[in-house]
């Protein structure tokens, strides 16, 4: 997972900061290509977002590593290292959907299960900028 961040597009809060966890993947388990690709729903307000305006940025937290579990520190203590990618989210283009559905099942099989009314596609991030917070 990883936290993404847009600019919102919608009611009250409309050009102010935004942000939600999403699931993620960048390959199969044998597989990395270092490009995030997304599993999404029109129905959650961050696609809604990215459709309007492609740029986002996206923070991975070493929250879920070993290091900073193993020695008992906070995720939010500098130690922990972050990563933040920014770029611009796009659809996946039709010759890359059977990559990018393989990548997220893969990894992440409770996907599989979600309800098919929500109308998931996949988005993939393609990177400007990367950013790494490792202290």
């Amino acid at each position: 997972w990883g936290f993404v961040a847009t600019r919102a597009a919608r009611g009250k809060i409309q050009g102010m900061p935004y942000g939600n966890c999403l699931l993620l993947s960048d390959g199969p388990v044998n597989n990395s290509t270092g490009i995030p690709f997304f599993y999404v729903t029109p129905k959650d307000n961050t696609v809604t977002d990215l459709l309007k305006n492609p740029m986002a940025s996206l923070t991975l937290p070493e929250a879920d590593g070993n290091f900073c579990r193993k020695n008992v520190i906070d995720p939010e203590d500098p130690r922990c290292a972050r990563l933040t990618l920014t770029g611009q989210m796009v659809t996946v283009p039709p010759e890359e959907v059977e990559f990018a559905k393989q990548a997220m099942f893969s990894r992440h099989p409770v996907v599989r299960k979600w309800p098919r009314s929500y109308e998931w596609f996949f988005m993939k991030m393609n990177i400007e900028h990367i950013w790494l917070q490792s202290w």
